[in-house]
């Protein structure tokens, strides 16, 4: 895993993390857009984490803080990368900024149906909080 690099994203990725999520991510979201992701990493520079190894993308990670929370959307891991330590990487990175930011407590956007993201996240201490539901309204059509 010492060959494995986290940064942030820039403007210049935009279309390769897109590409990215369509092949690794599970869903899709509404915001997988160039303008959206284009909106979050102008709103917020720190937010996308990117996992490389040998100059090819490994991993993504959205930490999202907007001073209160501590969010985590995307954790994508390529086929060819998993198990191999690459969210693990992420969330350490992610939680880490999180600290420094001041934030207390991490949550995260998992999929009911995908088994294998819930594997992940409780081997990284996280857990389903049973008494609260996500409520969405989509505000754009």
């Amino acid at each position: 895993m010492n060959d494995l690099r986290i940064r942030t994203a820039t403007a210049e990725d935009l279309d390769a993390v897109l590409a990215f999520w369509a092949q690794a991510a599970e869903g899709k979201s509404i915001s997988d857009s160039r303008e959206g992701v284009a909106r979050l990493i102008e709103r917020d520079p720190g937010a996308l984490l990117l996992a490389e190894r040998a100059g090819e993308l490994a991993g993504t990670l959205i930490a999202g803080f907007d001073g209160w929370r501590c969010h985590l959307y995307r954790l994508a891991v390529h086929p060819a990368h998993r198990k191999q330590g690459v969210a693990k990487a992420l969330l350490r990175a992610a939680e880490e900024r999180f600290t420094a930011l001041g934030g207390r407590r991490g949550d995260a956007m998992v999929l009911d149906r995908n088994e294998l993201a819930h594997h992940a996240w409780s081997a990284a201490g996280y857990a389903p909080q049973p008494e609260w539901s996500r409520w969405v309204k989509p505000l754009a059509g």
